[in-house]
């Protein structure tokens, strides 16, 4: 009995609109993009950071800790292919943490075909 011989590797899949161009699909105030997320970001922006960490598979209690949202967002960053440092992630969700937000959280609804 032999192994299958494997001649390629697996194709990208199609997550979202921007996955081989290294950038966001949305940008950081295109809050109209997604109504629902927009207005829970701006009603409640730690019910959304919980939101955005459960979405994303960490435990929702990521959101309550300093540099949580930071470490999410350097993470999806990379799991994503999405250009950027990190020191650019620790001024984004710092200086523009409820827009921040709302875009990872657009960008998790944009991957898992939410929207």
């Amino acid at each position: 009995m032999s192994n299958p011989v494997i001649t390629h590797q697996p194709a990208a899949g199609s997550y979202g609109t921007n996955v081989q161009t290294g950038e966001w699909s949305t940008g950081l105030c295109s809050c109209c993009n997604d109504l629902l997320v927009c207005a829970l970001g701006f009603f409640c922006p730690i019910g959304l950071s919980c939101y955005v960490a459960n979405k994303y598979g960490e435990n929702p209690c990521l959101g309550f800790i300093p540099g949580g949202m930071t470490a999410m967002r350097t993470h999806m960053r990379l799991t994503y292919g999405i250009q950027g440092t990190i020191c650019n992630d620790a001024i984004m969700t710092c200086c523009c943490g409820h827009f921040e937000v709302c875009r990872m959280a657009r960008e998790i609804r944009i991957r898992n075909g939410e929207v």
